[in-house]
């Protein structure tokens, strides 16, 4: 179920397994999240019209089971439950964990006097590295959730150490605390409540540009740490793959869909990784599966080099309803390095709408640029005097735009610009053109971007503003989603599609 809406309104109302897919970014996401062109896909909006036109641009990429759902979101709310927020399976199933296994954790001020009195003690911060990076709470070394397991005990060898695991708000640090726990560890384990939001609503200083990362692989505990995750994921019904198995999954894959998953490192994979693997972190794919996995039901293989990794996130996976399988480099060898561009159709040839960066360069006065980008991309930085415009809302929008000569289309690297130029040029008489390669052409030409000057045209609301990433987040915000996540348990219970089954 796909939600063709702007991700700012899905977030205000949304059913409990849509995904959101924005209209406009369509072709440059779903043959990712959506690899078999034979699934049933059901796409809406609330009433805009997004959903029709969303049926035409999926059906044209070779999808053949496409409907709309008929009255749209408005429709579902009279039959179902809507939620509010992104990524909400996983975060109402971090709560249903909490809820059930009764995960032991702190306060911000017991966590802050623990921290001041107890010197042997870690704290492990769950999240990605870059909001780690962004801001920690003090003495905190960055270990993603999916690393937890495999690195925990190398970090703290000591079962009289304490763990504090946090992350930015509650999933991550239940999840993390909770793993460390299921795979045997015996120190006292404990989630930092509410995470750095909890941490700031107290009051207390936050660190900013840390860089303390364990990276190195275990050695001395790896045994048992493996031993463990064995024996965790045996209890859970994760099933490692042979290779007659695996070759079996990769054959039926046009009748049931399969999404192969890297669930190390993003360095470890760019190293290397096997082919058709997508580089999806262990802790971020049980926070946020739905930006990986789209179609319920699917199979999904995991893989790791190390045994532990893989079968401590596929355990959460399979608590959360979906077919979760492993496989290791016993069965494939992780051969191919770098990070492979999305999944994405050939962009349509522009013909000779298309113009080259200095070509425009040296006329830009006569054009009007539009940027595609989205919001916080266009925020960044953005050609001189490019408008912000959502090709959702081009037949609202373009009308509004200054001037009557050309437009020049532009995006990121050109292709979404290539897909949306058929739409722009039935919504304004101008004529309508795209830039070539977009803006990192323009870039890579020593040409300035411009981050002091902004022309909002479509309203910006494509991008939800995460109130648990940053700096800047208003008190309000941040109390209203840790009050929000506190409620989806409740929610859970009245809406009852889940399938969630905590072990």
């Amino acid at each position: 179920m796909l939600d063709v809406r702007e991700e700012g309104p899905y977030s205000l109302a949304h059913p409990f397994f849509a995904v959101s897919l924005p209209l406009s970014q369509i072709e440059l996401r779903i043959l990712d999240l959506i690899p078999r062109l034979t699934a049933p896909i059901v796409v809406y909006d609330n009433g805009e019209g997004y959903a029709a036109r969303a049926v035409a641009r999926i059906s044209r990429l070779g999808f053949t089971d496409v409907s709309i759902l008929r009255g749209g979101l408005a429709a579902y709310a009279e039959v179902g439950e809507v939620f509010r927020d992104v990524n909400v399976p996983s975060k109402a199933f971090g709560e249903l964990v909490e809820a059930i296994r009764h995960t032991p954790s702190l306060s911000a001020r017991e966590a802050k006097a623990l921290l001041e009195s107890e010197p042997n003690l870690v704290v492990l911060d769950a999240r990605r590295f870059e909001e780690y990076r962004t801001m920690s709470i003090p003495r905190g070394i960055s270990v993603p959730g999916g690393e937890l397991a495999f690195r925990a005990r190398e970090i703290a060898p000591s079962p009289d150490t304490t763990i504090i695991v946090n992350c930015a708000g509650r999933t991550r640090s239940i999840i993390g605390t909770q793993s460390l726990i299921n795979a045997g560890l015996p120190n006292k384990v404990f989630a930092l409540r509410n995470g750095t939001i909890g941490w700031t609503l107290a009051g207390h200083t936050v660190e900013r540009g840390k860089t303390d990362r364990f990276l190195q692989r275990p050695e001395t505990t790896y045994p048992t740490a493996l031993a463990d995750a064995k024996a965790w994921a045996d209890r859970v019904g994760v099933s490692v793959l042979d290779r007659a198995t695996f070759a079996l999954f990769l054959a039926q894959a046009n009748e049931r869909t399969l999404h192969l998953l890297d669930v190390r490192t993003p360095e470890e994979y760019e190293r290397g990784h096997p082919a058709g693997f997508a580089s999806a972190p262990g802790g971020q794919l049980v926070q946020a599966i739905d930006e990986w996995v789209a179609v319920r039901g699917a199979r999904l293989v995991l893989f790791d080099d190390d045994g532990i990794r893989a079968r401590m996130t596929a355990s959460w996976l399979v608590q959360m309803g979906w077919e979760a399988h492993v496989v290791g480099p016993d069965v494939i060898a992780a051969t191919r390095a770098g990070t492979p561009a999305p999944r994405r159709p050939v962009p349509p040839d522009p013909g000779g709408d298309a113009i080259a960066v200095a070509e425009l360069a040296a006329h830009a006065v006569n054009w009007t640029v539009v940027d595609l980008a989205r919001s916080p991309a266009y925020t960044a930085g953005h050609i001189p005097g490019a408008h912000f415009v959502l090709a959702s809302r081009f037949a609202e929008d373009l009308p509004r735009l200054p001037g009557d000569g050309p437009i020049v289309l532009t995006s990121a690297d050109g292709d979404e610009a290539l897909f949306a130029l058929a739409d722009a040029a039935t919504a304004t008489p101008r004529k309508v053109t795209v830039l070539k390669a977009g803006t990192r052409a323009w870039v890579e030409s020593d040409r300035s971007l411009e981050r002091d000057h902004h022309s909002w045209v479509s309203q910006p609301d494509d991008v939800y503003k995460r109130p648990y990433e940053g700096t800047d987040n208003a008190t309000a915000a941040m109390q209203a989603y840790i009050d929000w996540e506190l409620q989806l348990v409740a929610q859970l219970a009245n809406d009852s599609v889940s399938n969630f089954h905590v072990i």
